[in-house]
């Protein structure tokens, strides 16, 4: 269905004609379909406002939805929304330039968010905290003034790995980016339907597209974070066992509450002698 070049959203035209290209970006079509399936993140009359960075993970995002609707496959409608946070050197021309061209409805917001944070944090601390809670912020508020039900953010299977490692390291809780939740207001669903996807993926399929990247500066130049400290660990486990970060992911979603430790999840003491138990591991 990949294959007749002039029916096609024009996010994918000019895609690369390789076989490998094709079995990427299948895969990453097939990956999302599942996660938007498996998680229910489809609801009737839906308007979802996806957030676009510029980076590759969001470019990739919007490329796979669009190519869905495309199809006739993802009911829904879409809305691009970059916040220009205030970040010098920030090239203001780029996204909304590439945007007009990809005939992609769209809405360019500016907030100086970045006066802020540099501001607030003290020198020596990441600023992701922040920069994260303002960012949210003005997409809900975004979001709503566009009537739209939905915010949905390009994270990533690697992501939603690394998140879990930082819970668990520095949070002491089993947690993670869900793919699927209700904000704190309940009346906006946030969405990742990348969740299924490889961050290699992400970057291969924009690079082979050839979409105008724009790097996070702001974040991007603190050395020693823990997410990149993760992923450096995650980076060796795989280099040593092929195949283990999606081994760790589909774990994620084979919980098993009774060989945990949590008695909010599962009734230890209501555990008899005399039926069934649950196995001897």
């Amino acid at each position: 269905m990949f294959d007749n070049t002039d029916d096609i959203h024009p996010l994918l035209r000019g895609a690369p004609s390789t076989t490998e290209f094709k079995k990427l970006r299948k895969r990453i079509i097939r990956n999302v379909r599942e996660a938007i399936d498996a998680y229910g993140m489809v609801t009737p009359g839906a308007r979802w406002m996806v957030a676009l960075s510029g980076g590759k993970d969001s470019y990739t995002l919007l490329a796979a939805l669009y190519e869905l609707k495309w199809r006739g496959l993802l009911p829904v409608d879409l809305l691009a929304v970059n916040l220009d946070q205030g970040q010098p050197g920030f090239p203001a021309t780029v996204l909304p330039e590439f945007l007009e061209r990809m005939q992609v409805p769209h809405r360019i917001e500016y907030q100086d968010t970045y006066s802020i944070v540099t501001e607030k944090v003290p020198q020596g601390r990441t600023y992701c905290a922040l920069c994260s809670r303002l960012r949210r912020g003005n997409l809900y508020r975004i979001a709503r003034e566009e009537g739209c039900n939905a915010v949905v953010l390009g994270h990533h299977r690697d992501d939603i790995l690394e998140t879990f490692f930082l819970n668990l390291f520095h949070g002491s809780r089993l947690a993670t980016m869900p793919p699927k939740l209700v904000n704190e207001d309940g009346d906006l669903f946030v969405l990742r339907p990348l969740a299924h996807v490889a961050e290699d993926d992400c970057a291969r399929f924009a690079a082979a597209m050839n979409y105008p990247i724009i790097p996070c500066d702001l974040c991007g130049s603190q050395d020693g974070l823990q997410r990149q400290q993760i992923k450096a660990m995650l980076d060796e486990w795989e280099r040593r066992s092929p195949g283990r970060r999606q081994k760790m992911f589909k774990a994620l979603s084979n919980a098993r509450p009774s060989h945990l430790l949590d008695p909010d999840l599962f009734d230890f003491a209501a555990l008899t002698l005399g039926k069934p138990g649950s196995g001897d591991e």
